[in-house]
């Protein structure tokens, strides 16, 4: 339980400490300035929407839920990047003992292949020898 609410403290802690700053939202967009005063003039060509909310109508509230929800959003992130993580290393240690059955299979065939040809190559020199001496 104690894990589940540490991201809670943090962003309690984080948010009492920014709360007596006024807050303001930054401005992010890859749109050019014409793309943007066009947004904030409301002229919007390509189909009709409902009407933006005003930079100047967020309140304080608003931006509280937003940091909220970008927190609380991370911290999900990062639970499951850490699962991805497990999954990771658990995937890897299972094909790694694959890997080493399967080498060891390999190494058997090797070798029983090795000591076959060494019967077939003792057998022929020894029949190369019965034929020499028979001639002589």
């Amino acid at each position: 339980m104690g894990v589940s609410q540490k991201w809670f403290r943090i962003l309690r802690g984080r948010f009492i400490r920014s709360s007596n700053k006024d807050i303001i939202l930054p401005r992010t967009s890859i749109c050019t300035n014409e793309c943007e005063e066009a947004i904030l003039r409301n002229e919007d060509f390509s189909f009709p929407t409902q009407t933006p909310t005003p930079v100047s109508a967020i309140t304080k509230e608003d931006v509280a839920a937003i940091k909220i929800q970008a927190f609380f959003r991370g911290h999900l992130a990062r639970r499951a990047y850490k699962a991805l993580k497990g999954l990771v290393k658990v995937q890897a240690l299972v094909r790694g003992v694959w890997v080493r059955k399967q080498s060891r299979i390999a190494m058997q065939c090797m070798h029983a292949l090795v000591r076959l040809q060494v019967r077939v190559r003792s057998r022929q020199l020894l029949g190369s020898f019965d034929k020499k001496s028979t001639i002589n």
